[in-house]
């Protein structure tokens, strides 16, 4: 039987510790390619690459596994791929992460993480976003690695529902279990902190407050915070079904 063939990337680039633990559980699950941006691109969202060319090379080579780096974007990284890498067979399933840092709530829409899971989403491939609730560059994701392997396994194994990707937050420290959750309501209080250059011009630094409005105890920042997997089921349809009809009235 063929392996299936895994597509791995992250938007903390090819050097974090997150990426190169997932690839090596991927590594385990089946054949892989890993296409990862050169540099951190973290809170770059969908953004690609339009105004100035786009480059990849290879950095390794071996028996069911080929690893580029991307001049560019996550996004850039998966286009590429798809378009460059994998004409001839398409990937059974994409995985981005590990993320260094929480992408529950709104932060996914500002992910690069998330965007890669959204484009391959939008490719018809299952897709699925992992982050850690821990920024250190050293962290710890030992105690992630059996409940990645499962979810992984899982999604291999019976696909996800047309259309649909999966948004997966890890707790920093001990798991207590999964939880299936919706996306929790929330929104960054931001604040731009101005200092001067050497030549008197002024700069800014941008830093924030988190201000969750869901007190849903099912939502995922609160599942996170009490010590459980967050798997949130995501979208690439933005559509609000809901007001469709209120709306034609409105605008017909």
């Amino acid at each position: 039987m063929r392996r299936p063939l895994i597509f791995v990337t992250n938007d903390d680039s090819y050097r974090s510790k997150g990426i190169e633990l997932l690839v090596e559980m991927m590594k385990k699950l089946g054949d892989v390619i890993v296409v990862a941006p050169m540099t951190q691109q973290s809170g770059k969202s969908h953004s690609i690459t339009v105004n100035e060319p786009l480059r990849y090379h290879r950095i390794a080579e071996e028996e069911g596994y080929n690893a580029y780096i991307c001049s560019g974007t996550p996004v850039d990284a998966v286009k590429i791929a798809f378009n460059k890498l994998m004409v001839e067979r398409k990937p059974d399933l994409l995985v981005s992460g590990i993320n260094h840092g929480s992408n529950a709530s709104i932060n996914t829409i500002y992910s690069g993480t998330m965007a890669a899971v959204f484009e391959g989403c939008a490719l018809g491939v299952p897709s699925i976003g992992f982050s850690l609730d821990c920024h250190k560059s050293d962290a710890d994701f030992a105690h992630s690695i059996p409940f990645i392997e499962k979810i992984t396994k899982e999604v291999l194994a019976n696909g996800l529902d047309e259309g649909t990707c999966l948004n997966v937050n890890i707790p920093a420290k001990d798991i207590k279990g999964v939880k299936v959750c919706h996306q929790a309501k929330a929104y960054w209080n931001e604040d731009f902190v101005e200092r001067q250059d050497p030549m008197g011009y002024s700069y800014f630094w941008l830093t924030g407050v988190y201000n969750i409005q869901d007190e849903n105890q099912e939502a995922d920042y609160h599942a996170l915070a009490d010590g459980y997997i967050a798997i949130t089921p995501q979208q690439v349809d933005f559509t609000a079904y809901k007001v469709i009809d209120k709306y034609k009235n409105r605008f017909q």
